[in-house]
């Protein structure tokens, strides 16, 4: 599976309606509104290097809206989330 982040610059007006074009897309899991240089962040995971590709330059960057983007492609995943539930096993919490 690959993942990536995809950053991405959006037209003032739009962002509410390519974040929800984006969020309903296949292979992308889930997309934040962020404060700072970028206006949306998606996150996506699918198969391979390929899918990646196609989602991100033949279907992402085609949304009316979107200006800029910068993929940052995930080598690993290292979760705080995930270490504590292993180590909460029996416990109430």
């Amino acid at each position: 599976m690959v993942t990536a982040i995809v950053l991405l610059e959006i037209e003032r007006d739009k962002v509410n309606s390519v974040a929800e074009k984006l969020a309903g897309m296949n292979g992308i899991s889930e997309v934040y509104s962020v404060a700072g240089r970028y206006d949306l962040a998606a996150i996506i995971r699918v198969k391979d290097n390929e899918s990646l590709a196609e989602l991100v330059t033949n279907r992402m960057l085609k949304i009316l809206g979107i200006m800029k983007s910068e993929t940052l492609v995930a080598f690993r995943v290292l979760s705080r989330h995930d270490l504590d539930t292993m180590f909460s096993i029996g416990m109430e919490v």
